[in-house]
């Protein structure tokens, strides 16, 4: 199985696509009978104090069974929102993750050590993975050891790709308009690998599916 891991867009495909949603796109998709699959969070560029009405919203959208993961959501130097406010935002979503026992989706710019101390303190359960992630193989490496996935989209580091393992390896279009296929040839090709041994996407997404089933 195919699986896109983030993309910010909806397109036909015969590929296992997750669609990522902020809250006001969920109130508008997820109220209706639309089929798919999503994620939905706060994003770090819009981490001011949300309103408590929004913090219901997204306790209400986690618990569906549409929703596959939590985020996109994380710490960005270049936000606007003070770094207290990304942070009290992100551990509330990271609480969602665990509660509902779904993987989150991070974006992290330029606040990596902060990023690794929570996950150190918090010792979550749930996967996380840095979505988009760009960074070069000693930041890879740090990622990893600190127990982090990475999920690789257009712009990748080759380093990173390459001492990234199988396990830990996610794929993802974002907001390319390359197909999620190709980006999974350019991966196996790095890797060499065949396509169908990049996995990691089609094992969680068979874990998700089991505990939704028994909910």
């Amino acid at each position: 199985m195919i699986v896109d891991i983030h993309t910010h867009r909806f397109y036909p495909s015969e590929f296992l696509c997750i669609q990522n949603l902020s809250i006001q796109d969920a109130a508008t998709i997820l109220s209706s009978s639309e089929n798919g699959f999503f994620s939905v969070g706060i994003h770090p560029w819009d981490a001011h104090i949300p309103s408590e009405n929004e913090f219901s919203d997204l306790i209400k959208w986690a618990a569906d069974k549409r929703i596959l993961a939590i985020g996109e959501c994380g710490l960005d130097k270049n936000s606007t929102a003070t770094l207290p406010s990304q942070l009290l935002i992100f551990k509330k979503q990271i609480e969602l993750s665990e509660k509902f026992q779904k993987p989150l989706i991070i974006h992290c710019v330029g606040c990596y050590n902060e990023l690794f101390h929570l996950k150190k303190e918090l010792k979550p359960t749930q996967v996380w993975i840095i979505h988009g992630f760009r960074g070069k193989a000693e930041l890879a490496s740090q990622a990893l050891n600190n127990g982090c996935a990475l999920s690789f989209g257009e712009n990748f580091n080759e380093k990173s790709v390459r001492l990234t393992p199988i396990d830990k390896l996610f794929i993802e279009t974002d907001e390319s308009s390359l197909t999620i296929d190709t980006m999974y040839e350019k991966i196996a090709f790095i890797k060499a690998v065949n396509v169908r041994e990049i996995v990691a996407g089609a094992k969680l997404i068979e874990q998700i599916a089991g505990r939704l089933s028994q909910i």
